[in-house]
């Protein structure tokens, strides 16, 4: 027994589609930044944002180079690694923020 018309069925698609969002990821939508990687002086693998933002110690370049593309939304094209020295300086713009303080 068939109670809906075709005609409601189409309109009930054509609804479903009227209410889908399509929404960008935030490392879309936003300008990509920088990653470098490389050896710090130690010889551990360094990943850091170029201003600092975030960044870690990797135990290889496998590691370092997955954290980068997690941290820039999957864009390899923006993932620099250095022949040179690379430190791991988290002193950026935002380290003049004051800490919370907890009692």
């Amino acid at each position: 027994m068939h109670t809906g018309s075709p005609e409601g069925n189409a309109s009930e698609k054509e609804e479903g589609l009227t209410n889908v969002k399509l929404v960008e990821p935030p490392s879309c939508s936003a300008a990509s930044t920088i990653v470098f990687i490389g050896r710090n002086h130690r010889g551990q693998w360094v990943a850091q944002q170029q201003n600092g933002l975030y960044g870690g110690l990797f135990v290889n370049r496998a590691q370092a180079v997955k954290y980068a593309l997690f941290e820039n939304g999957q864009h390899p094209e923006m993932i620099v690694e250095l022949s040179r020295e690379i430190e791991l300086d988290m002193r950026s713009q935002t380290a003049d923020i004051p800490a919370s303080r907890v009692a």
